[in-house]
């Protein structure tokens, strides 16, 4: 495993500046591609390529790397190979000190190099599993469409999934809990006018949008029972400086550990404001995960391979992990690189954490191979 992980540590560099190099935005059908090619390229070569649908219209198909063996244990590896940055954004893998800066460097490529780097470890050691796959999709950072891959793997072992790791009070961790997620939109149907001559005439969508992002923004409540945080984040509405706007649309990012908390949310939304028609939706919904019983004992037994105590953590952000963890208990995320800055021009891998994520990641692949995931009786959830 050790051995592994310092092959793992020494190309790590490298194979992730190919991968940071192709800016692949969400629904950029060219940037997936390159960035798939790349993926297949540094799998094991007695891997098979499936290219599924994705859940999104109008994307690119999806990406498997399937490995068979001899064995009975089925696992599942996941990641994703698009990003928020756009391609005007886009930057390059840089090196500043014990950093790798580069757009979707931690979000996810760099765990995507992780996933690839243990199947290559797992091609030699065909005996120990029935099935290893490696699904990369290019819609995770935008999706709203249900996702279709669950049922492909429902009954799998166990789902391991590479975003990010992180540490919890200066251990090594990874995730087990993840809040649900969802992106209500209001849209805004009021009246035109001159905004000069003629102010009172109209019904302003912006104004009515204001009032409908204070709205949401009131019913933020990270210390509460659910947890909930509810942020407004886009505002769009008008099309000139001297006509009072007749339409536009909010986007709200919510998160919750319950989704009828973030539906709640939508529901305050009032109908109407001033003159102005609202019309609100849930665009976006991902389940909450907690898998943090479940999967006490596997985080135990891939500790014992490591040589190090691996913490069991939550994560406010969502995962593809989520959609999964309702169907294979034994689902874990966080098993890529550390890092800091996702989605935002800072974004960065931090070169100290490659080896001891390295070896978790091998660890926790061992470990569900291995027959020791199954819960412990009388376990306790470990966040």
């Amino acid at each position: 495993m050790r051995a592994h992980a310092v092959q793992i540590v020494a190309r790590f560099e490298r194979d992730l500046a190919a991968l940071v190099e192709v800016s692949s935005p969400s629904g950029d059908v060219a940037g997936f591609e390159a960035c798939a090619r790349l993926a297949a390229a540094l799998a094991p070569g007695a891997a098979s390529v499936e290219r599924p649908p994705c859940s999104s219209p109008n994307h690119a198909p999806d990406l498997i790397l399937r490995l068979r063996g001899e064995g009975r244990a089925r696992v599942l590896l996941l990641g994703h190979l698009d990003t928020v940055h756009q391609h005007d954004h886009h930057r390059p893998l840089s090196r500043a000190g014990e950093r790798l800066l580069g757009s979707g460097s931690v979000d996810m490529k760099g765990g995507d190099v992780f996933a690839l780097a243990v199947l290559r470890a797992l091609a030699a050691r065909r005996e120990e599993f029935a099935e290893v796959a490696l699904l990369l999709v290019g819609d995770e950072e935008w999706r709203a469409a249900p996702f279709v891959h669950v049922e492909r793997f429902a009954d799998w072992d166990a789902c391991l999934c590479f975003e990010a790791g992180e540490l919890a009070a200066g251990e090594e961790a990874v995730v087990v809990k993840r809040k649900g997620a969802g992106t209500v939109r209001v849209m805004a149907f009021g009246r035109a006018a001159h905004s000069g001559s003629a102010p009172d005439r109209g019904a302003n969508a912006l104004l009515a949008l204001g009032s409908a992002a204070r709205v949401v923004a009131a019913r933020h409540d990270p210390a509460g029972p659910d947890r909930l945080t509810a942020v407004p984040t886009v505002l769009r509405s008008g099309n000139a400086f001297n006509v009072v706007p007749d339409a536009g649309e909010l986007l709200c990012d919510v998160r919750a550990d319950r989704l009828e908390a973030i539906d709640a949310v939508a529901g305050a939304v009032p109908r109407e404001v001033d003159g102005v028609r609202l019309e609100t939706e849930v665009l976006r919904r991902w389940p909450p995960m907690d898998s943090r019983t479940a999967t006490a004992r596997l985080l135990a037994r891939a500790g014992e391979a490591a040589g190090r105590r691996i913490a069991a953590s939550g994560r406010g952000g969502a995962s593809d992990a989520s959609h999964f963890a309702p169907a294979i208990a034994l689902t874990v995320d966080g098993l890529g690189p550390r890092g800091g800055a996702a989605h935002s021009p800072g974004e960065h891998v931090l070169v100290e954490s490659l080896q001891p994520r390295a070896e978790i990641a091998l660890a926790m692949t061992l470990a569900a191979l291995d027959g020791g995931s199954s819960p412990a009786a009388g376990s306790e959830p470990g966040a």
